[in-house]
């Protein structure tokens, strides 16, 4: 482990402790956050957006390094204490907003480029905020956040193994994803009581496997993860229901090129996304939502 930074005293500075109801967990080890700053600082990257900057420590390593640097911070207080730390920085600009409803598009317009994004966020909020980001892959150039291990693990996740399900399936679809570093809890103040993994993500330009109809896309990954142990077949027709003939369901299957046999975790992107299509062909509209390139879509549950 690096050396550590002295975060009791900054925060006794200005009458504040953790708050364990947003889940704030200091990230205080200088190797890590030296890591962190160099991966989300790659291919000459000039203006990152900091998301949850807390109490400055890698906002001061990306200020030392980048054209300009946008902290968002939504705790009043921790927001305070970065506009008073960096007063005399032009580099850094302070941005109180919530992270998950943050839009990037319009930030992006008024930067006049894309940003690179970077946080150690709440792990509550992790999945949430991911997935506000794939919507706005048009508008990033790549972005590094922390994860809880095990939710990084099913990030990265390939067919076949355990940790692959919807989460890896939805996100592989729109980023290519790879790890950083792992970093253990002593790195953070207060230490948490899990272990973390720091993940790039690098949207795509267009998704890994094109589909006809994003919601019936993501109904079908989600039917099929639902019962991990059935067969996928028996899986779609316990999650379609009344909506899916047992033949209809066979035909699509033929016709996509996948075995109702096999179990969900067996199945590519590429898979989905042929059975996807191929249910689209033969039931029609399944699906309630519109069919967009880039959708809007729910976390909770991944």
């Amino acid at each position: 482990m690096g050396s550590r930074l002295n975060v009791r005293q900054l925060l006794r500075r200005y009458g504040l402790r953790p708050k364990k109801t947003w889940s704030q967990n200091f990230l205080v080890d200088e190797d890590v956050l030296v890591d962190i700053a160099e991966a989300v600082l790659h291919n000459e990257v000039q203006t990152v957006v900091e998301l949850g900057a807390g109490i400055g420590a890698l906002c001061a390593l990306l200020a030392a390094n980048a054209r300009r640097v946008i902290a968002v911070e939504r705790d009043r207080d921790l927001a305070a204490l970065l506009r008073n730390e960096f007063s005399n920085d032009p580099v850094v600009e302070v941005l109180e907003a919530n992270a998950a409803t943050l839009d990037f598009k319009q930030l992006s317009a008024r930067l006049g480029e894309k940003p690179a994004v970077v946080g150690n966020l709440p792990y509550h909020m992790a999945t949430q905020i991911l997935f506000h980001l794939l919507d706005f892959c048009p508008d990033l150039s790549h972005w590094v956040l922390m994860f809880q291990k095990e939710l990084a693990d099913r990030l990265m996740a390939a067919p076949g193994s355990r940790a692959y399900g919807v989460i890896s399936v939805l996100v592989g679809q729109r980023a290519e994803v790879e790890r950083v570093r792992q970093v253990e809890p002593q790195a953070f103040y207060p230490r948490p009581k899990v272990h973390s993994s720091v993940l790039r993500f690098w949207p795509r330009e267009s998704p890994r496997a094109p589909v006809r109809d994003w919601g019936l896309f993501e109904q079908v990954v989600k039917g099929a993860f639902g019962q991990r142990r059935k067969k996928v077949k028996n899986a779609l027709m316990s999650s379609f229901g009344a909506r899916l003939e047992s033949g209809e369901l066979d035909r699509a299957l033929s016709a996509a090129e996948v075995d109702g046999s096999l179990r969900a975790e067996q199945l590519s992107i590429e898979d989905f996304s042929r059975l996807a299509d191929a249910l689209k062909t033969v039931v029609g509209g399944v699906s309630s939502r519109a069919s967009s390139p880039w959708p809007s879509t729910t976390a909770c549950g991944y």
